[in-house]
């Protein structure tokens, strides 16, 4: 199947892409987390699937319930990068959240000896809260 190039056919630029990103961002802050989800979602197919898109619509579906799309789409920024230790710690939550205990112990115990104390504390915190601990 072959991609569609949405910003070629649209003739936009990297501009309008940080435009709906500012945007989106502003409804996160906001906490309209369903409105910032369109947004990202919007951004997620226009900027061929970037990291950080990704990684923060997975934090929205993750936020609004919808662990699944946040697995899926924490999956997809993690092919990107693999190492991204935040990105990893809401994985761990998400497979939690959708009962796959074995798998979220095992993706939380990566994470409990990080260098950065705060997502080795939030792995030890996860992994309390699911008596894996």
């Amino acid at each position: 199947m072959e991609t569609i190039n949405w910003m070629e056919i649209l003739d936009w630029t990297d501009d309008q892409i940080e435009d709906l990103r500012f945007v989106g961002y502003s409804y996160l802050k906001q906490g309209k987390y369903d409105i910032a989800q369109t947004f990202f979602e919007a951004i997620a197919i226009l900027s061929n699937e970037a990291f950080y898109d990704l990684q923060t619509l997975g934090a929205i579906y993750l936020q609004n319930g919808h662990y699944l799309q946040a697995l899926n789409n924490f999956d997809r920024a993690l092919k990107q990068n693999p190492n991204h230790a935040e990105t990893l710690l809401n994985k761990a939550n998400a497979l939690f959240l959708l009962g796959y205990k074995k798998q979220g112990i095992t993706q939380a115990k990566t994470l409990i000896d990080h260098e950065n104390k705060n997502i080795a504390n939030q792995a030890a915190a996860l992994l309390l809260s699911n008596k894996a601990l």
